[in-house]
Order: C-alpha cells, then structure tokens, then sequence
C-alpha cells in the first residue's frame, strides 16, 4: 500500500480521538502565565507516541540577555514550553514543526455564543478561543507525526516539534527553544493562513509618539498651540510615510495584499480639559516590517520622517518616539528552497489543486527561527486569520486533517525515511 493511502486510512480511523484532544486542549485556557495544565497534556501525548519529551521552564532573565528578546514578562516558573524530538538515523534533513500553545485573552463574554472554552463542534466546526491561533494547526502536526509513527515509518533526519509559549507577546518561547539548541535546516508553522502557503512574513513593532504643545485657556486658544491639532498633522505624516513604504516593496508574493506593511495607529490620548489648549497627545501603534528589512532601519526611517516633517512648530519641537512592548522579526525563505518544492508538490497530491503562494499579512514565530535559529520557515496550516482573536473562534476539522497528510507526506519526504 502507498504511503499517502496509509496515512490517509489512519487519519480517518483515528479522526474521532483527535478531535476529543482538540476539545481537551481548546477547553484549557492556555492564555499567558496559565499554560502549564495544556503543556502537561502535550508532554503526555508526546510520550504517548514514543517521542523523547524535554519540559522546561525558560530562564527569562537570561532571556533578556539577548537582543531579540520580547516579553510581556521574564518570569516563567508557571509556563513551561515543551519539545518532542523525534530521532533519526543522521542521514537525512532535519525538520522543526512549530506550534504555539499560548492563546490571547477571551474579550468581552457576551459577544460570544457559547462559552469561549467550550471545545463545541456544531457543522463540522470545532469553537473555542485558540482553536484557529493555533491549537488546531498544532494538532495537525502531531496527527502527521503520530500517523508517520503508526503506520512504522523511520526516518533519516531529526524531527523537533515545538509546544512554545509567549508567541502572542513576541516569541519568547521560540527564543528559548531555538538557544536550548531545538533547530533544523528547515521548518514548519500551522498558523492559520487558511491553507494557504506563506514563505514570506512580516514582522512589526509597537510605537509611542508623543505630540507637544502649549497650553492655554480656551477662551484665548490662539495663545497656544493644540497638540491636538498638532496630532493631525502628524498622522497625515504617518499616512504618506506608510505609502512610501509600501511602493518600495515589487515583491510578487505581497500582489494581493493592499497594504503589505502597514502603519496602524491603534490608541490616542490627550488633553486633560475641554476649556484648555491641549498641550501632549500621546499615539500608540504598529508599524510593519517587510522580509528584507531590519528592525534598527525601520526605526530610523519613522524617526527621520516624523522629525523632519515640514511644520514650524513641530520642527522646533520635534515629535518623540517611543520603542516599546511586542517586536516580531520578519522571516523568509527562497521560494525555490527544497521543502518549499516538496510542500507544494504533497499539497497537490492531497488537494488535487495548485496552492495559493503569498506573504503573511501578520508576523509568527518563523522570524525569530529564521534569523536567530538559522532555520528558514515556512508558515501553512488549517484555520483562518478572519476567526483568530475574535468571539466565536472556529476551525474547521476537515481542515485539520488535510494539513496533517500533507504535513506528514511533507516530513517523510523532507528527512528521508522509509515505511
């Protein structure tokens, strides 16, 4: 029997158990700081299926030490992440398959139909908060892998598969991994591009900028000047820098993205009284980072652009910009590279169709195992990006199924083996 046969009868028989772990993992609220319950259950399945299991808890303040390091916090006594290592027999490429097991918080309840950890499935969707970002593409893999062990599959190279933590903060997690040495020549991450394949992913920082003014009484405004006023002119800046931004970037892969790298204002405040001249606006936002960029130069762009923006006032008293809170490093791989080839050719064997090849929209954890980790990442996996972080999260499980044959065609034939 053909190997994708073989795969593609367990996967069915084994469908109905899979899911129950999803319902399992989903109904844990593995948000930050509460994933070692959900990490328990993975380092269990791991052993389950004959991996070698390592469970530890990252050194933040060693963490710390290192220029990519990003966290909402450097205490991870109640966060462990877990690696499953899959041995080989040293001849063929090794692989890492990374997964992030922490999930953003669950918003506002009443927004939500059911309770956002119920693990529901209702038309061949499973619901729950972190069911698409990205519990159900870490089930895909550990369905290949575990379909791959079953059906008596020994492979050349080395499999590492990553339960990380931290992802959604900024990839501590993935540092930790990559630095206690759990890299490859290439990797895998199911975040949900809605089976799309993704060689390519941005990655972004946040912002503070902070407007001066002077301040006045309201009956006499002319005596001062509104940051406020002063603020529009600012955000007009962002505006066109955001489109200079993007006429630079030609690269195929960003054709159907309207705006490959965006700049998003996403909080303001200012001003303490309706009947005084504002004298300080403070604006928080994201800026994009395309692949070929660095994050030191995109610092230095939005910081020359905004100082030498063409108004008196603002040249005498120049805007200021704050670095702060979340940073994720953009990622890429050539899209000639071997596995990229290998991908493409099992999801045509799976699907029965060309995929579509484009960039992510949005940063992961491939950029960090890409340029920390020498391990060039390919982001593809079940689920859609329309559902992550929202009430009524789903992913479809037909979905997860399919990701998980071609995933598995994908190992075997990416570190050799034989079945």
């Amino acid at each position: 029997m053909l190997l994708k046969d073989k795969l593609s009868n367990w996967l069915l028989k084994e469908q109905d158990n899979a899911i129950r772990f999803l319902q399992e993992t989903v109904q844990e609220a593995s948000t930050t700081g509460n994933e070692a319950s959900v990490q328990n259950m993975i380092a269990k399945k791991l052993n389950e299926m004959g991996l070698e299991v390592d469970m530890w808890h990252p050194d933040g303040e060693e963490l710390a030490k290192h220029p990519y390091f990003c966290a909402s916090r450097t205490n991870f006594s109640s966060s462990p992440n877990v690696v499953g290592i899959w041995r080989g027999k040293g001849n063929g490429h090794s692989l890492v398959l990374n997964g992030h097991i922490d999930v953003v918080p669950e918003g506002d309840l009443n927004q939500w139909d059911d309770h956002p950890y119920s693990g529901k499935i209702i038309d061949g969707k499973l619901y729950g908060r972190g069911s698409t970002d990205m519990k159900g593409g870490n089930l895909s893999l550990l369905l290949a892998i575990q379909a791959l062990k079953e059906t008596g599959t020994t492979l050349d190279g080395d499999l590492f598969f990553h339960s990380v933590i931290e992802e959604e903060s900024g990839g501590a997690g993935t540092l930790a991994a990559v630095l206690r040495g759990y890299t490859a020549d290439a990797a895998i991450i199911p975040e949900p591009t809605n089976m799309k394949i993704f060689p390519a992913q941005q990655g972004s920082m946040w912002f503070k900028l902070t407007i001066n003014g002077k301040a006045a009484h309201g009956g006499t405004r002319y005596e001062g000047v509104s940051a406020i006023e002063k603020t529009a002119v600012v955000l007009e800046a962002v505006k066109a820098l955001e489109t200079k931004r993007n006429q630079r970037i030609t690269d195929p892969l960003y054709r159907d993205i309207p705006i490959p790298v965006p700049i998003n204002i996403g909080k303001i405040s200012g001003g303490n009284w309706p009947s005084s001249v504002p004298d300080t606006v403070h604006l928080e936002g994201r800026i994009g980072v395309a692949p070929h960029e660095t994050l030191e130069e995109v610092k230095r762009e939005l910081g020359d652009y905004l100082s030498s923006i063409q108004d008196e006032w603002l040249l005498e008293h120049p805007v200021s910009v704050e670095w702060f809170g979340a940073q994720w490093l953009p990622g890429s791989i050539d899209t000639d590279h071997p596995l990229m080839n290998t991908l493409i050719k099992n999801y045509e064997h799976v699907k029965k169709e060309r995929p579509i090849i484009e960039a992510s929209p949005w940063g992961t954890d491939g950029g960090l195992l890409s340029q920390a980790g020498n391990t060039p990442s390919i982001v593809f996996g079940p689920g859609v990006t329309a559902v992550a972080h929202y009430p009524n999260e789903y992913i479809e499980i037909s979905k997860i199924i399919e990701a998980a044959e071609i995933i598995a065609l994908t190992i075997y034939d990416w570190c050799g083996g034989s079945n």
